[in-house]
């Protein structure tokens, strides 16, 4: 159901998502879904934990969470999960809001939100905005409660003050760094002259006290590209706790069968398996793999600080493919490659599109794309992890290698990147 701005629609649903989307491409800033739980009294968040978005990708009372971005060949989109049942009764309006990362959004074409039934995949409503010019951050819709139901209204509201501006408006206290002040000039030296009288030196003001200031939330985050493949995790803020990499992926073709692509035969399936692995070389000189195949799952409060989730086969975030870094350890890690398997539906990574995210518990998020493989690769280095002074260095690698014939994908990053292990065969 296309909405007009300002107009509402009841929603049947509990379980809803809030589907994001725009059409990406050269030029189109990226773009990044945010909600704002709001008060009934104030019409403000009652703290900066109301604010749900890629550095707090969850509310406290699981109703709202912040799912991630997918993208295709055609567009991309970033979503949000809400369970009403689970909103908390003082909360009576939930602010769906999107914000552009490297330019306005009259550079982004074919922006929307689309509310879905979770549970039925059914679109419920969708509202379109059209009218978009040097807006840097933007309210597409809301949720909003009446007399015990639940409606959607299409809001088309837009900002100049990018996210940190509206989230300002609505209570969030945002830390994000200040330019210094400018030196004071320099006393002017004039030549001195016999007072007629001693001077009067007047009593220094009392110090004021400064209180501490409240909890605030920032929103930066990183995007590493071919041009700047680096980060130092300390410098984002990201020095201890635990650190979560995921995979999400997107398959452009879903079919069984074949297809061409650069003259080679090219499966894709739909029941598409990766493996998110590690090698992992501690400062003991001890080395390992972080993987799924010999349930090689790894540990995160002893070595190798590694841990890796359950497998899984939709790409989505969050339930998607995942692994746990302990950085309060970081100082035991000398170097690990994170790299993806395909364990089977697809013969390459040919027509996949891949986003991988590296979120400390503290600091700034680190996140980026992989190319478009035109290799028959089933193996791919995501990103480089070394310890330099103690400090993680996050080196983009998005490097496809494909294995000679009876060489596994293990051992072909072990080649790669001269870990120097035997390698036997493994099962999960």
């Amino acid at each position: 159901m296309s909405m007009l701005k300002g107009a509402n629609v009841p929603v049947p649903a509990l379980n809803v998502r809030l589907e994001l989307g725009w059409r990406s491409g050269n030029g189109v800033p990226d773009v990044d879904a945010s909600a704002l739980l709001l008060d009934s009294g104030s019409g403000k968040v009652r703290s900066d934990a109301d604010f749900v978005f890629y550095n707090q990708p969850a509310h406290t009372s699981g109703a709202v969470r912040h799912e991630g971005k997918r993208t295709a060949a055609d567009g991309a989109t970033d979503q949000l999960f809400v369970d009403l049942a689970r909103v908390e009764p003082t909360v009576d309006r939930i602010v769906v809001a999107a914000s552009a990362d490297g330019g306005s959004f009259g550079q982004v074409p074919g922006l929307y939100v689309r509310l879905l039934d979770a549970v039925a995949g059914t679109e419920i409503a969708r509202y379109d905005s059209r009218d978009a010019t040097v807006e840097t951050a933007f309210i597409l819709g809301e949720l909003y409660r009446r007399q015990g139901t639940w409606k959607f209204r299409a809001v088309g509201q837009g900002y100049g003050s990018g996210l940190e501006g509206l989230a300002t408006d609505f209570g969030i206290t945002v830390d994000e760094p200040q330019q210094a002040a400018p030196p004071p000039p320099a006393p002017h030296h004039a030549p001195a002259a016999a007072p007629a009288r001693p001077p009067v030196t007047a009593p220094p003001a009392p110090a004021v006290p400064t209180a501490p200031g409240p909890a605030t939330v920032r929103l930066t985050k990183v995007t590493l590209t071919k041009e700047s493949p680096t980060v130092s995790l300390s410098k984002q803020g990201g020095t201890s706790g635990a650190m979560r990499v995921n995979l999400n992926w997107e398959v452009r073709k879903q079919f069984k069968g074949w297809g061409a692509k650069l003259g080679r035969a090219v499966a894709v399936h739909a029941d598409l398996d990766l493996d998110l692995c590690a090698l992992y070389e501690l400062t003991d000189g001890r080395k390992g793999v972080v993987q799924a195949l010999g349930n090689a799952f790894g540990a995160l409060h002893q070595p190798p600080y590694i841990h890796l989730d359950g497998d899984d086969r939709t790409g989505a975030v969050d339930s998607g493919e995942n692994l746990t870094v302990n950085l309060d350890h970081k100082d035991k890690l000398r170097r690990v490659v994170i790299f993806v398997t395909i364990y089977e539906g697809a013969r390459s990574f040919a027509d996949l599109h891949a986003t991988v995210t590296l979120q400390p518990q503290h600091g700034a998020p680190v996140d980026f794309s992989l190319d478009e493989c035109t290799v028959p690769s089933t193996v791919c280095a995501l990103a480089l992890l070394t310890n330099q002074g103690g400090d993680l260095v996050v080196q983009r690698e998005a490097r496809y290698l494909v294995p000679e014939r009876g060489v596994s994908p293990q051992r072909t990053i072990d080649y790669a990147y001269g870990w120097g292990m035997n390698w036997t065969p493994g099962r999960k």
